[in-house]
């Protein structure tokens, strides 16, 4: 392999495991960006770690040790937590509950996502119920007891957990969020009496109104604990081992990053780890293009991942869920659906066209891979389509055959529904770009956002194949295409901040509170916020809190986030009632205006800003002339078009200031670009295409 040009010290690191692809971003000094791509190793995730960086050494010509040393920051995003989950491979977990409660986990909410499907069966409770066993002793709602702790209860229970082989206890306490006190209790029960090395509070995991979720959440920690921690600890060693200075970052699910020491408390909020980078992608791509309305759809091998960021913010809620499982832990809003590179096509029991969610994932992969799979997939509908050139792909890491492609198509859709390859090939991306159109109106539309504002950004290995036609869709004018969008979330590291969030729960009237208590609430969140920021080496000077209300209508059952404005000592319910109500309008069409508003919840949002190094731009620009196509592909552009003579861009010859009109086919290394015909597509100062969308073009 020709290594690259020399790159400057001190660099920043930034690794993202997914599905099929493991990525890796790199900053040095200069602020030159490179990116690296390895197959992901399900099997074991810390190997597609160390195999990236070996390939990026290879590149660069330098030592993976030297590679290592001098690198300032080092960010990983993973997936071990959510593989936990959804593999079903965490630990036995032993639970502790009060007396009277020992079915809540099992009983649920009651509600279904689909209210008119009632066979469908829960997930399985990941602690049976013999596992779950009650204590003695009660807190009122006030946080006044009613009955003290019985210790004993707590000393059998550990007892049996032992003789059970349990490997990890959750504790969720009735009312442990308003006081810990019979939590802590148990807590130091449980260590004087248990061997074991895994216990999850429910006051310390996350201390919300509701004991399932409260419970749940805390029994997901207990589940995936040893698993996730046990895997950081051991990358973290590994990496330091071979030269890393400092202790890793890794992505939580609200968007920031904290030490792996930090997460190892709270590996829940890791659920999300990878694709809630996104934020620091679009906090990124905000500040190269000056939009504040994006909405991101990326791509990769097996799923797509959409994030909206409003006016530079990007939501975050409590309310995430994983295969089933609720967890009120604080995660950015995204809507994950399967469609990607690698989802599989094929013909179900009544002669419909299905895509998805089933993929092909890293290992067989598409069918045009040559590894073992012989079913369609979008990567492979898009190859007989003459969208994907033949021959080696994502730097030789894995070849692309279209004899293969066309024969899987041939077998699995065109002969059972009666079509040619062309046809059926046609049908399963029509197919999936409605999965997608849905996904981003899921995010979009359903909360309360026109999407004709948004500019969409195409990420991912598989987006800029497919953002033109999304877009046209939804009715967006723009779409953003990152020259590296196939490593959309490890370049997100990059530009991610520390942030850590605490709750407290309140119950008040905002027309009664005084400032006085409102600051009393605040100040344990804040005094916590501030430790927090001081162990990841934040100064106060350098740390930003921001302090949040949870406010609902009386009568209403769930909050809304509405952030306090800074204004000293006072409080201005005016301006908070006003920022409640426009988000209220904006989601729900209606307000109540003289409704009472109150307060379920305080919350503090610290974050430490991590220094920046922009990306260069290119030196080179366009003398005005118009870019030369390094050839010209015959392939399908749209229904409208059909089958044209597409010209075929190589993206380093694509420079600042060029401007290209559809239809067009743009080679990068890390993705493949379809221009629509009549779209405007132009390059920015360091070489992203923004691709204006022909009005009236082709759906």
């Amino acid at each position: 392999m020709k290594p690259e040009a020399a790159i400057t010290p001190p660099w920043r690191i930034g690794v993202d495991i997914g599905g099929t692809f493991t990525d890796m971003a790199l900053i040095d000094a200069s602020g030159s960006l490179r990116v690296f791509k390895s197959p992901s190793t399900p099997a074991d995730p810390a190997k597609g770690v160390v195999n990236v960086l070996e390939v990026a050494a290879a590149a660069l010509g330098v030592a993976v040790g030297d590679l290592l040393r001098q690198c300032r920051l080092f960010v990983h995003g993973s997936t071990i937590a959510t593989n936990t989950i959804l593999e079903r491979k965490g630990v036995s977990v032993g639970m502790l509950v009060t007396e009277g409660f020992r079915d809540f986990l099992e009983i649920r909410r009651g509600l279904r996502a689909d209210q008119w499907d009632h066979r469908a069966p829960f997930p399985p409770v990941l602690v049976p119920r013999y596992l779950r066993r009650p204590v003695r002793g009660r807190l009122d709602r006030d946080g006044s007891e009613e009955s003290p702790l019985n210790t004993d209860d707590v000393r059998d229970a550990v007892r049996f957990f032992e003789a059970e082989g349990v490997e990890s206890i959750a504790v969720c306490l009735m009312n442990a969020y308003v006081d810990p006190v019979h939590e802590r209790q148990v807590a130091e029960v449980v260590s004087a009496e248990w061997s074991g090395r895994w216990l999850s509070l429910s006051s310390e995991i996350n201390p919300v109104v509701g004991e399932y979720e409260r419970g749940s959440t805390t029994v997901m920690n207990a589940y995936i604990a040893p698993k996730v921690v046990g895997y950081l600890e051991r990358l973290e060693q590994q990496l330091q081992a071979a030269g890393l200075q400092q202790s890793i970052l890794l992505v939580q699910s609200n968007g920031g990053v904290v030490s792996a020491q930090e997460a190892a408390a709270r590996p829940v909020n890791l659920a999300l780890s990878g694709p809630a980078a996104g934020v620091g992608a679009l906090n990124l791509y905000r500040t190269l293009t000056g939009i504040d309305d994006l909405v991101a759809m990326e791509i990769g091998g097996t799923s797509c991942d959409v994030t909206l960021m409003a006016g530079g913010d990007v939501p975050v809620s409590d309310a995430l869920e994983i295969d089933g499982y609720h967890l009120a832990t604080p995660a950015v809003d995204i809507h994950t659906v399967g469609a990607g590179g690698g989802t599989l096509a094929g013909v179900d029991g009544g002669g419909m066209l299905r895509v998805g969610p089933e993929g092909a994932g890293a290992d067989p992969g598409p069918a045009a891979y040559g590894l073992g799979n012989d079913r369609p997939t979008a990567t492979d509908a898009h190859l007989v389509l003459g969208r994907l050139r033949p021959g080696p792909m994502a730097g030789g890491a894995v070849t692309l055959d279209e004899a293969r492609a066309a024969r899987a198509i041939e077998d699995h859709v065109a002969r059972p529904l009666g079509l040619s390859v062309e046809q059926a090939a046609i049908g399963i991306l029509r197919l999936l770009e409605q999965n997608l159109l849905h996904a981003v109106e899921r995010l979009s539309v359903e909360r309360g956002y026109d999407p004709k504002r948004f500019t969409l950004v195409a990420a991912g290995g598989a987006g800029p194949m497919h953002g033109v036609a999304v877009a046209r869709a939804l009715g967006c004018e723009r779409v953003f295409v990152p020259v590296q969008a196939g490593a959309f979330c490890a370049l997100g590291m990059l530009w991610s901040d520390v942030r850590l969030d605490s709750l407290r729960v309140m119950d008040g009237d905002l027309d009664a509170i005084t400032a006085d208590e409102v600051a009393e609430g605040f100040g344990p969140l804040l005094d916590t916020a501030a430790r927090a920021l001081e162990r990841e080496g934040f100064t106060a000077a350098e740390a930003e809190v921001q302090r949040v209300f949870d406010l609902r209508y009386k009568g209403q059952q769930w909050s809304l986030r509405t952030v306090v404005p800074e204004s000293g000592e006072t409080l201005d319910r005016s301006s908070i009632r006003q920022a409640f109500e426009a988000d209220h309008e904006r989601r729900f069409g209606h307000i109540q205006p003289d409704g009472k508003l109150l307060i379920t919840a305080l919350r503090a949002v610290a974050t430490g800003r991590i220094e920046r190094q922009a990306p260069k731009g290119m030196a080179e620009r366009s003398d005005g002339g118009k870019p030369v196509p390094q050839d010209h592909r015959r392939a399908f552009v749209d229904a409208a078009t059909g089958w044209a003579d597409v010209p075929v861009h190589a993206s380093d010859s694509l420079l600042p200031g060029h401007r290209l009109t559809g239809p067009a086919i743009i080679e990068a290394p890390t993705t493949t670009v379809l221009v629509g015909a009549g779209d405007e597509l132009s390059v920015d100062d360091h070489g992203n295409y923004l691709i204006n969308i022909a009005v009236g073009g082709a759906a």
